[in-house]
């Protein structure tokens, strides 16, 4: 990419999109295209078509997805597999009627199978059946993954696909009913400081264990691949570290500087006991992330004080 390439980042406002803006930003790219959803529909078709042929970008980052958490995912099943399918359709299309350089899918983990081996490797897509209450979400990044092989091989379109391991950080969503497990932490513990309450509840055992990535260093990754990377086969994004539940409970605690104690709900589930990416392929290549989880966690809770103070 050249600092005067047009470039479109879908999703913009979201937690992936905005940190994508401030690599780019960083680096001294000047044609950063957005547009928020009330402007530009991405689930239509006509719409995204015309401003395709209006701002003519040179590359793509589709960082908008409808997402959520179990419960909006398993409720609104429909909507998360018609949405999703139609954005990335609607997108990767356009991008190829119009003569775009290059795009960036960005994908989930939950497309591997539920039951895969660990860790993740690109190769087990496909190999088994999905966890039943993500699976239109899943089949939805699935499809978008697939879209882009399918343009590549067909129309020698250069659309590449990412898969990244579980994110937090700046700008990351800490509604305690359907936020991720370190901003659902983070939050709690703070309260719970704030309070002055002497015991705090971690649901489950604390046993799994679970790989965490800093926002900013996927945005990082985005930019290493959109310029080094030009396979048509997906790639894992990820730390290939891990951490028990337990242990990070213990780590955002500190973080938050709460005085309690933490219990753990044993009557609460706690899924999938492992859950780790292997992304040998991206090491190799040459990136490494940057952010420990310490310092990560810390940034996280910054921006999270800095946010509720707002």
């Amino acid at each position: 990419m050249d600092l005067s390439d047009k470039i479109f980042v879908a999703g913009h406002n979201g937690m992936v999109g905005a940190a994508i803006i401030r690599r780019l930003q960083n680096e001294g790219y000047r044609h950063i295209i957005t547009r928020t959803s009330k402007e530009l529909d991405l689930r239509n078709q006509e719409h995204v078509n015309d401003f395709f042929t209006k701002e003519k970008p040179d590359y793509i980052f589709i960082a908008a997805a409808k997402v959520g958490g179990i419960l909006a995912n398993n409720t609104y099943r429909a909507d998360f597999l018609y949405d999703n399918l139609i954005i990335e359709a609607n997108l990767i299309h356009a991008a190829y009627i119009n003569s775009v350089k290059k795009l960036l899918f960005l994908g989930s983990s939950c497309i591997y199978p539920k039951l895969a081996p660990q860790p993740l490797k690109e190769a087990y897509l496909l190999t088994g059946s999905l966890e039943e209450t993500n699976e239109p979400y899943a089949i939805a990044k699935i499809a978008g993954i697939k879209l882009c092989e399918a343009y590549n091989d067909q129309y020698g379109c250069n659309f590449i696909s990412a898969m990244p391991t579980n994110l937090y950080g700046r700008g990351d969503n800490y509604h305690l009913q359907n936020s991720h497990v370190i901003p659902a932490l983070i939050r709690k513990f703070h309260e719970a400081k704030v309070s002055g309450n002497p015991v705090t509840e971690v649901w489950g055992s604390g046993s799994p264990m679970r790989e965490f990535m800093y926002v900013d260093d996927l945005a990082d990754a985005c930019v290493f691949l959109m310029k080094e990377y030009n396979d048509k086969s997906f790639i894992n994004v990820g730390t290939g570290e891990e951490v028990s539940i337990k242990d990070l409970a213990y780590i955002v605690k500190d973080t938050t500087g709460y005085q309690g104690d933490i219990k753990f709900d044993l009557s609460k589930p706690d899924g999938t006991p492992r859950k780790l990416m292997d992304s040998s392929r991206l090491h190799a290549s040459g990136w490494k992330y940057k952010t420990s989880l310490a310092e990560g966690l810390k940034m996280a809770y910054a921006y999270f004080k800095k946010e509720i103070e707002e």
